[in-house]
């Protein structure tokens, strides 16, 4: 085989030509090409890092933010059962109030209603009383033929109605 024969000639220049192009190569990649890739890498890391940083400080201000909104809210909640409560407690005054004034009124007609009943009871027991002795001393005129004098009548009309 002739290729073998000849492998002691050229060794040494495949050998250098070998050696130019890796170092070609080395220089190129490893001294041009690597710390550019490696310089975007750091900065791409860099810029993660920042945007995680940004976001967990993001991330804490909303909290902080809802938990004030959280503490503004219940606030307002509470003032806001405050004012109801006040209402609720002005709205029951008041209707005890207008309850205490209907009741006022509605006795005081009570009352009216009760004296003009009990002079409309007096203005018929009266009434009854005249008609009983108009009444007795007719009867006792027509049935014992005696006649009885207004006065006579009424005492003893009085008298039996106190008594009956």
């Amino acid at each position: 085989m002739p290729q073998i024969a000849q492998l002691a000639e050229v060794w040494s220049s495949q050998l250098f030509w070998l050696l130019v192009i890796f170092g070609a190569v080395f220089f190129v990649v490893g001294r041009g090409m690597v710390p550019k890739v490696m310089d975007t890498v750091g900065l791409r890391d860099k810029q993660i890092a920042d945007d995680l940083a940004a976001a967990q400080a993001a991330r804490e201000a909303a909290d902080e933010q809802e938990e004030a909104w959280r503490n503004r809210e219940n606030e307002n909640r509470a003032a806001a059962h405050a004012l109801v409560n006040e209402a609720k407690a002005k709205a029951q005054a008041s209707t005890e109030k207008k309850l205490a004034t209907a009741q006022a009124k509605i006795d005081a007609r009570a009352e009216e209603a009760e004296a003009r009943i009990a002079a409309a009871r007096d203005e018929a027991a009266a009434e009854i009383e005249s008609v009983a002795s108009e009444a007795a001393q007719d009867i006792v005129s027509r049935l014992a033929g005696i006649e009885v004098t207004k006065p006579a009548a009424a005492a003893a009309v009085k008298k039996a109605m106190a008594n009956g």
